[in-house]
Protein backbone atom coordinates (compact mmCIF):
# COMPACT_ATOMS: atom_id res chain seq x y z
CA UNK A 1 0.00 0.00 0.00
CA UNK A 2 1.48 3.26 -1.14
CA UNK A 3 0.47 6.46 0.63
CA UNK A 4 2.40 9.60 -0.41
CA UNK A 5 1.75 11.20 2.99
CA UNK A 6 -0.25 10.39 6.13
CA UNK A 7 -3.83 11.54 6.23
CA UNK A 8 -3.08 13.57 9.35
CA UNK A 9 -0.58 15.62 7.34
CA UNK A 10 -3.09 16.35 4.61
CA UNK A 11 -6.10 17.03 6.80
CA UNK A 12 -5.34 20.68 7.51
CA UNK A 13 -5.70 21.78 3.91
CA UNK A 14 -8.53 19.32 3.27
CA UNK A 15 -10.64 20.01 6.38
CA UNK A 16 -12.68 22.76 4.72
CA UNK A 17 -13.33 20.62 1.66
CA UNK A 18 -14.39 17.63 3.79
CA UNK A 19 -16.89 19.72 5.71
CA UNK A 20 -18.19 21.37 2.57
CA UNK A 21 -18.67 18.00 0.88
CA UNK A 22 -20.57 16.71 3.90
CA UNK A 23 -23.06 19.60 3.90
CA UNK A 24 -25.31 18.20 1.12
CA UNK A 25 -25.79 15.03 3.19
CA UNK A 26 -28.02 16.96 5.57
CA UNK A 27 -30.48 17.50 2.75
CA UNK A 28 -30.25 13.87 1.65
CA UNK A 29 -31.44 12.59 5.04
CA UNK A 30 -34.28 15.06 5.50
CA UNK A 31 -36.84 12.23 5.17
CA UNK A 32 -35.44 10.60 8.29
CA UNK A 33 -36.21 11.52 11.87
CA UNK A 34 -34.09 14.52 12.82
CA UNK A 35 -31.87 14.03 15.89
CA UNK A 36 -32.93 15.99 18.97
CA UNK A 37 -31.19 19.38 19.35
CA UNK A 38 -27.76 19.07 20.93
CA UNK A 39 -27.46 15.31 20.50
CA UNK A 40 -26.96 13.09 17.46
CA UNK A 41 -28.73 9.74 17.83
CA UNK A 42 -27.03 6.95 15.89
CA UNK A 43 -26.20 3.27 15.87
CA UNK A 44 -23.06 1.15 15.87
CA UNK A 45 -22.47 -1.74 13.50
CA UNK A 46 -22.10 -4.19 16.40
CA UNK A 47 -25.67 -5.64 16.43
CA UNK A 48 -25.21 -6.93 12.86
CA UNK A 49 -22.11 -8.97 13.69
CA UNK A 50 -22.88 -11.61 11.06
CA UNK A 51 -22.80 -9.07 8.22
CA UNK A 52 -19.91 -7.39 6.44
CA UNK A 53 -19.44 -3.73 7.47
CA UNK A 54 -21.28 -2.55 4.35
CA UNK A 55 -24.25 -4.76 5.19
CA UNK A 56 -24.36 -3.45 8.75
CA UNK A 57 -24.31 0.14 7.43
CA UNK A 58 -27.17 -0.72 5.06
CA UNK A 59 -29.22 -1.95 8.02
CA UNK A 60 -28.45 1.18 10.05
CA UNK A 61 -29.61 3.38 7.18
CA UNK A 62 -32.74 1.25 6.74
CA UNK A 63 -33.56 1.75 10.42
CA UNK A 64 -33.72 5.50 9.78
CA UNK A 65 -30.41 6.76 11.12
CA UNK A 66 -28.13 9.35 9.56
CA UNK A 67 -25.31 8.72 12.06
CA UNK A 68 -23.31 5.50 12.38
CA UNK A 69 -20.45 4.15 14.44
CA UNK A 70 -17.91 1.57 13.28
CA UNK A 71 -17.31 -1.13 15.84
CA UNK A 72 -17.46 -4.84 15.06
CA UNK A 73 -18.99 -6.68 12.12
CA UNK A 74 -18.31 -9.97 10.38
CA UNK A 75 -14.61 -10.63 10.84
CA UNK A 76 -14.25 -8.68 14.09
CA UNK A 77 -13.25 -5.09 14.83
CA UNK A 78 -13.54 -3.04 11.63
CA UNK A 79 -10.87 -0.40 12.19
CA UNK A 80 -7.52 -1.86 13.18
CA UNK A 81 -3.90 -0.89 12.62
CA UNK A 82 -3.69 -3.77 10.14
CA UNK A 83 -6.62 -2.53 8.02
CA UNK A 84 -5.53 -1.05 4.72
CA UNK A 85 -6.34 2.52 3.72
CA UNK A 86 -8.17 1.11 0.69
CA UNK A 87 -10.43 -1.07 2.86
CA UNK A 88 -11.28 1.70 5.31
CA UNK A 89 -11.79 4.10 2.42
CA UNK A 90 -14.26 1.66 0.85
CA UNK A 91 -16.25 1.40 4.10
CA UNK A 92 -16.31 5.19 4.40
CA UNK A 93 -17.46 5.54 0.78
CA UNK A 94 -20.24 3.05 1.38
CA UNK A 95 -21.41 5.01 4.42
CA UNK A 96 -21.52 8.17 2.33
CA UNK A 97 -23.51 6.36 -0.36
CA UNK A 98 -26.13 5.59 2.30
CA UNK A 99 -26.13 9.21 3.57
CA UNK A 100 -24.50 8.13 6.83
CA UNK A 101 -21.88 10.16 8.65
CA UNK A 102 -19.43 8.13 10.76
CA UNK A 103 -19.49 9.72 14.19
CA UNK A 104 -17.15 7.32 15.97
CA UNK A 105 -15.04 4.23 15.53
CA UNK A 106 -13.84 1.66 18.00
CA UNK A 107 -10.08 1.16 17.77
CA UNK A 108 -8.56 -2.28 17.43
CA UNK A 109 -5.62 -3.21 19.65
CA UNK A 110 -2.54 -1.04 19.18
CA UNK A 111 -0.22 -1.78 22.11
CA UNK A 112 2.96 -3.70 21.31
CA UNK A 113 4.52 -4.72 24.61
CA UNK A 114 8.07 -3.48 24.97
CA UNK A 115 7.99 -1.39 21.79
CA UNK A 116 6.77 2.16 22.38
CA UNK A 117 7.55 3.31 18.83
CA UNK A 118 5.59 0.45 17.26
CA UNK A 119 2.65 1.09 19.60
CA UNK A 120 2.54 4.77 18.67
CA UNK A 121 2.81 3.93 14.99
CA UNK A 122 -0.14 1.58 15.20
CA UNK A 123 -2.33 4.10 17.02
CA UNK A 124 -1.38 6.81 14.51
CA UNK A 125 -2.51 4.50 11.68
CA UNK A 126 -5.88 4.19 13.40
CA UNK A 127 -6.04 7.98 13.69
CA UNK A 128 -5.31 8.17 9.96
CA UNK A 129 -8.18 5.74 9.35
CA UNK A 130 -10.50 8.01 11.35
CA UNK A 131 -9.46 10.95 9.21
CA UNK A 132 -10.20 8.93 6.05
CA UNK A 133 -13.71 8.41 7.37
CA UNK A 134 -14.12 12.09 8.39
CA UNK A 135 -14.74 10.53 11.81
CA UNK A 136 -14.14 12.87 14.76
CA UNK A 137 -13.96 10.33 17.61
CA UNK A 138 -12.00 7.18 18.39
CA UNK A 139 -13.03 4.88 21.24
CA UNK A 140 -10.26 3.15 23.17
CA UNK A 141 -11.01 -0.02 25.09
CA UNK A 142 -8.15 0.42 27.55
CA UNK A 143 -6.32 -2.49 29.14
CA UNK A 144 -7.33 -5.15 31.64
CA UNK A 145 -3.71 -5.52 32.86
CA UNK A 146 -2.58 -3.10 35.60
CA UNK A 147 1.07 -3.51 34.54
CA UNK A 148 0.17 -2.22 31.06
CA UNK A 149 -1.49 1.01 32.21
CA UNK A 150 1.80 2.90 31.90
CA UNK A 151 2.73 1.80 28.36
CA UNK A 152 -0.86 2.01 27.12
CA UNK A 153 -1.55 5.57 28.22
CA UNK A 154 1.96 6.76 27.47
CA UNK A 155 1.23 5.72 23.89
CA UNK A 156 -2.09 7.57 24.01
CA UNK A 157 -0.35 10.68 25.32
CA UNK A 158 2.30 10.56 22.60
CA UNK A 159 -0.42 10.32 19.95
CA UNK A 160 -2.68 13.06 21.31
CA UNK A 161 -1.00 15.79 19.20
CA UNK A 162 -1.55 13.69 16.04
CA UNK A 163 -5.19 13.28 17.00
CA UNK A 164 -5.56 17.02 17.49
CA UNK A 165 -3.96 17.68 14.09
CA UNK A 166 -6.44 15.27 12.50
CA UNK A 167 -9.44 16.84 14.23
CA UNK A 168 -10.01 13.64 16.21
CA UNK A 169 -10.83 13.21 19.89
CA UNK A 170 -9.60 10.03 21.59
CA UNK A 171 -11.99 8.66 24.20
CA UNK A 172 -11.63 6.03 26.88
CA UNK A 173 -14.69 3.92 27.60
CA UNK A 174 -15.76 1.97 30.68
CA UNK A 175 -14.73 -1.41 29.33
CA UNK A 176 -13.60 -3.61 32.18
CA UNK A 177 -10.26 -4.23 33.82
CA UNK A 178 -8.49 -1.00 34.69
CA UNK A 179 -11.26 1.18 33.22
CA UNK A 180 -14.46 -0.38 34.54
CA UNK A 181 -15.98 2.71 36.16
CA UNK A 182 -16.33 6.38 35.49
CA UNK A 183 -13.93 7.17 38.35
CA UNK A 184 -11.26 4.91 36.84
CA UNK A 185 -11.72 6.49 33.43
CA UNK A 186 -11.42 9.94 34.95
CA UNK A 187 -8.14 9.03 36.63
CA UNK A 188 -6.71 7.80 33.32
CA UNK A 189 -7.78 10.92 31.43
CA UNK A 190 -6.26 13.14 34.11
CA UNK A 191 -3.07 11.07 33.99
CA UNK A 192 -2.64 11.78 30.27
CA UNK A 193 -3.68 15.40 30.82
CA UNK A 194 -4.34 16.37 27.20
CA UNK A 195 -7.56 17.87 25.76
CA UNK A 196 -7.51 15.27 22.96
CA UNK A 197 -8.43 12.52 25.46
CA UNK A 198 -11.92 12.47 26.96
CA UNK A 199 -14.55 9.93 28.13
CA UNK A 200 -17.08 7.94 26.12
CA UNK A 201 -19.66 6.99 28.73
CA UNK A 202 -21.29 3.54 28.75
CA UNK A 203 -23.98 2.99 31.42
CA UNK A 204 -24.57 -0.64 30.44
CA UNK A 205 -20.93 -1.45 31.08
CA UNK A 206 -21.02 0.23 34.48
CA UNK A 207 -23.63 -2.33 35.50
CA UNK A 208 -21.97 -5.19 33.59
CA UNK A 209 -18.48 -4.92 35.05
CA UNK A 210 -19.77 -4.37 38.58
CA UNK A 211 -22.05 -7.42 38.33
CA UNK A 212 -25.05 -5.12 38.63
CA UNK A 213 -23.83 -3.52 41.87
CA UNK A 214 -22.89 -0.03 40.66
CA UNK A 215 -25.75 1.98 39.19
CA UNK A 216 -24.63 4.35 36.41
CA UNK A 217 -26.99 6.99 37.88
CA UNK A 218 -24.59 7.09 40.84
CA UNK A 219 -21.41 6.58 38.82
CA UNK A 220 -22.20 9.41 36.37
CA UNK A 221 -21.21 12.08 38.89
CA UNK A 222 -17.60 10.88 38.67
CA UNK A 223 -17.17 11.98 35.05
CA UNK A 224 -18.29 15.60 35.26
CA UNK A 225 -16.71 17.79 32.60
CA UNK A 226 -15.12 14.94 30.63
CA UNK A 227 -17.91 13.15 28.73
CA UNK A 228 -18.17 13.87 24.99
CA UNK A 229 -20.32 10.91 23.86
CA UNK A 230 -22.36 8.02 25.17
CA UNK A 231 -23.21 4.44 24.27
CA UNK A 232 -26.94 3.89 24.71
CA UNK A 233 -26.36 0.44 26.13
CA UNK A 234 -28.74 -1.30 28.52
CA UNK A 235 -28.19 -4.20 30.93
CA UNK A 236 -30.05 -7.16 32.39
CA UNK A 237 -28.72 -9.42 35.15
CA UNK A 238 -26.80 -11.49 35.55
CA UNK A 239 -24.46 -10.41 32.67
CA UNK A 240 -26.38 -9.37 29.56
CA UNK A 241 -25.98 -6.25 27.42
CA UNK A 242 -27.66 -7.60 24.28
CA UNK A 243 -30.73 -5.65 25.33
CA UNK A 244 -32.70 -3.10 23.35
CA UNK A 245 -32.31 0.28 25.12
CA UNK A 246 -35.25 0.95 27.40
CA UNK A 247 -35.89 -2.69 28.28
CA UNK A 248 -33.24 -3.23 30.92
CA UNK A 249 -32.06 -1.79 34.22
CA UNK A 250 -30.43 1.40 32.97
CA UNK A 251 -32.50 4.45 33.86
CA UNK A 252 -31.53 6.46 30.77
CA UNK A 253 -33.47 9.63 31.66
CA UNK A 254 -31.74 9.89 35.04
CA UNK A 255 -28.31 8.96 33.70
CA UNK A 256 -28.52 11.54 30.93
CA UNK A 257 -29.88 14.16 33.34
CA UNK A 258 -26.87 13.62 35.62
CA UNK A 259 -24.44 13.75 32.70
CA UNK A 260 -26.07 16.98 31.55
CA UNK A 261 -25.51 18.45 35.01
CA UNK A 262 -21.85 17.63 34.52
CA UNK A 263 -21.64 19.44 31.19
CA UNK A 264 -22.55 16.79 28.63
CA UNK A 265 -25.15 18.73 26.65
CA UNK A 266 -24.29 17.75 23.09
CA UNK A 267 -22.64 14.90 21.23
CA UNK A 268 -23.40 11.47 19.82
CA UNK A 269 -25.71 9.00 21.56
CA UNK A 270 -25.02 5.73 19.76
CA UNK A 271 -26.91 2.48 20.23
CA UNK A 272 -24.33 -0.25 20.75
CA UNK A 273 -26.42 -3.35 21.46
CA UNK A 274 -29.90 -4.67 20.73
CA UNK A 275 -31.83 -7.80 21.64
CA UNK A 276 -30.61 -10.64 19.43
CA UNK A 277 -32.39 -11.69 16.29
CA UNK A 278 -32.15 -11.82 12.51
CA UNK A 279 -31.52 -8.82 10.29
CA UNK A 280 -35.16 -7.76 9.99
CA UNK A 281 -35.72 -8.12 13.73
CA UNK A 282 -32.64 -6.01 14.48
CA UNK A 283 -33.70 -3.26 12.08
CA UNK A 284 -37.06 -3.07 13.81
CA UNK A 285 -35.44 -3.05 17.27
CA UNK A 286 -33.10 -0.26 16.15
CA UNK A 287 -36.10 1.80 15.01
CA UNK A 288 -37.79 1.29 18.36
CA UNK A 289 -34.61 2.23 20.20
CA UNK A 290 -34.21 5.40 18.10
CA UNK A 291 -37.72 6.52 19.04
CA UNK A 292 -37.13 5.68 22.71
CA UNK A 293 -33.91 7.72 22.82
CA UNK A 294 -35.63 10.62 21.11
CA UNK A 295 -38.18 10.65 23.94
CA UNK A 296 -35.44 10.41 26.58
CA UNK A 297 -33.58 13.39 25.16
CA UNK A 298 -36.75 15.38 24.57
CA UNK A 299 -37.87 14.75 28.14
Amino acid sequence: MNCPEPVTARLGRRAFLVRAAAAPLALAVSSRAAPPPGFAVGCFTRPWADLEPEGALDAIAEAGFSVAGLMSAKGGIIVTAEATPARIGAVAAHARSRSLSISALYAGEFLVRGDAAASAGRLRRIIDHAARCACPRIILGGTTRPELIGPYYETVGVCCPAATAAGVTLTVKPHGGTNSTGAQCRKLVEQVNHPALRIWYDPGNIFYYSDGQLDPVDDAASVDGLVVAMSMKDFLPPKTVDVTPGEGRVDFPRVLARLRMGGFTSGPLLIECLARGDRAFLVNEARRARKFIGKVVGG
